[in-house]
């Protein structure tokens, strides 16, 4: 459902992601079980997502008979998690649409200034490599989240839709702000965040939940 404060934001509250995303704030899951409801949470969403998708008319030869059917038309998929914490939705996702690529952000918030520093940065290229995922299961601050954009789109990047678990007031404000045509979706739009920056309720760190470096 899209939110009246931010009309380009819109939360995925299925039951089975609202279920699965109680389990995985949870403090007492064990990192395995947590990896693993990433990437199931993250795997509902893309359903949801993907329902704009154009289809295309092929002609095939089932066991009985030939048929018209219809497949997924247009451009590859690309899926880009930002280091990280969001290589932990890729497989997830990538279970549901084995073609999608895969390209790399790397960005990390200065613990100090809470800006982000980018350090990494490769995805597929060319004219089948322009429809993509951006993936980060917190939108915080929101910066890494916009600077992650910003860099897509001087890549060349045609269609970019950002994908979050958890996100705050304050981190939609800022990627919508900044980047008011890319979409930004996410199983929770939470209260606030504290003052180290983290999202309240939330879920801690995720990638020291992912990683078992907690």
């Amino acid at each position: 459902m899209a939110t009246s404060s931010f009309p380009n934001l819109t939360v995925l509250d299925h039951p089975l992601i609202r279920h699965k995303l109680t389990i995985l704030r949870d403090r007492r899951t064990c990192t395995k079980d947590f990896k693993q409801l990433v990437g199931e949470i993250a795997m509902l969403m893309a359903y949801e997502m993907t329902k704009d998708l154009p289809l295309q008319t092929v002609d095939i030869e089932t066991p009985l008979e030939h048929m018209q059917g219809v497949q997924v038309a247009g451009k590859k998929l690309v899926l880009v998690p930002i280091l990280r914490a969001g290589l932990g939705m890729v497989d997830g996702i990538a279970h549901l649409i084995p073609s999608a690529r895969v390209g790399h952000i790397g960005i990390y918030r200065d613990h100090a200034t809470l800006k982000p520093v980018e350090y990494y940065f490769k995805v597929p290229s060319g004219p089948d490599a322009r429809d993509i995922f951006v993936l980060d299961p917190m939108l915080a601050t929101g910066g890494s989240a916009a600077d992650a954009v910003a860099a897509l789109k001087r890549a060349g990047a045609q269609r970019i839709r950002f994908l979050c678990l958890v996100a705050c007031p304050e981190g939609v404000g800022t990627m919508l702000a900044q980047h008011p045509d890319v979409p930004v979706y996410a199983a929770a739009l939470d209260r606030q965040l504290n003052d180290k920056g983290y999202i309240l309720p939330g879920l801690g760190d995720a990638g020291d939940r992912l990683f078992g470096t907690r």
